[in-house]
């Protein structure tokens, strides 16, 4: 194995102290030019590259953020680590993108080596329902923030969006569209999203007059398109079938509608389908998919600017005040939903 070049080898080889390399890469401004060129063309020849973790342990600060989301293969969370790597990069950080799968063994094992990395704070997505794996995470002073869900009973930072409103609004339409039999794929029961979005469709049957058995519920185990398909299935086999479904993301809503088209029926005419989050490929769909939007870019970008407000702080004479950012859902119609009854 080749053995790492260091800066002690930088200095020997262009003949200078070891303070005089470290004024090249961090001041070159202090250096003369005749000695800065030497010192460059010292480290072009040996390829030396400033080990940037051990910088940051002498200066107890990093440059890097940490990023741990529920599903990486969601485009939403996709599009929650392109806003807050672009507050990042503009504030001169990078983000370390990690995925929990939903499993909360998996959070935890993050969450230890974003300790270990000593890394400059952590935006969460929350796996673990019970809040163990972010107690033990709080004990090591890490600042972190929130995504995608409320704060509650906590004074961390947090950036989401109203998922009771959002499921209200998904069912507002579809009663608006005359349905009075609703399912509602709602993906794993422990998650305070899935939990909110029904909250929000339960309180839209009520606001029409309708009970909560109007809403049938399809729980799965994750929240993709495979469970999506499953869910679809299960769905196909009621003999009393709903005449529309909520799902709690796309990628559900999606599964559901392959399994329909493979099944013949009729989307929107045999059953309306409302989605959530607005991915990418919901417009994209074979038939272009209603679904409530959720500003993900935004909720990743406000997240991160939270918690960079919060690192920073030590630095002012102002503390630092957290803060619950709620961020309004818009529904998006198209024409999985149209059918007129």
């Amino acid at each position: 194995m080749a053995q790492s070049v260091g800066i002690k080898d930088v200095a020997r080889v262009a003949g200078v102290s070891v303070g005089t390399v470290s004024n090249v890469i961090n001041r070159p401004d202090t250096v003369a030019a005749e000695t800065r060129a030497r010192v460059l063309s010292a480290i072009d020849r040996l390829g030396y590259v400033r080990s940037e973790s051990a910088r940051q342990l002498r200066a107890g600060r990093s440059r890097i953020m940490g990023l741990l989301v529920l599903d990486m293969g969601n485009p939403f969370f996709v599009d929650v680590a392109r806003g807050a790597e672009r507050a990042a990069r503009e504030a001169g950080l990078g983000v370390m993108v990690c995925n929990s799968a939903q499993n909360p063994g998996e959070e935890a094992e993050y969450l230890s080596l974003f300790a270990e990395q000593r890394v400059r704070g952590v935006l969460l997505t929350p796996a673990d329902a019970t809040g163990r794996n972010i107690e033990a995470f709080r004990r090591h002073g890490i600042p972190f923030v929130l995504v995608d869900r409320v704060a509650e009973g906590t004074t961390e930072c947090s950036v989401s969006v109203d998922d009771v409103a959002g499921g209200a609004l998904a069912v507002r339409h579809l009663v608006d569209a005359g349905h009075r039999s609703i399912a509602y794929v709602c993906g794993p029961p422990g998650l305070n999203q899935v939990r909110d979005r029904r909250t929000g469709a339960l309180n839209a049957l009520a606001e029409a007059g309708l009970g909560p058995d109007r809403l049938r519920e399809l729980p799965t185990e994750r929240l993709d398109v495979a469970a999506g398909r499953d869910a679809g299935a299960r769905l196909l086999g009621l003999a009393d079938r709903p005449t529309a479904v909520f799902c709690a993301n796309d990628l559900l809503a999606l599964g559901v509608l392959q399994a329909m088209y493979a099944a013949g029926v009729g989307v929107p005419d045999d059953l309306a389908i409302v989605g959530y989050d607005d991915i990418e490929f919901a417009a994209a769909a074979a038939v272009p998919l209603t679904s409530v939007r959720q500003p993900a870019v935004t909720m990743g970008a406000l997240a991160a600017e939270l918690l960079l407000e919060e690192t920073e702080s030590g630095s002012s004479a102002e503390p630092h005040e957290h803060r619950r950012v709620v961020l309004r859902p818009e529904l998006v119609v198209r024409r999985s939903s149209l059918a007129a009854r």
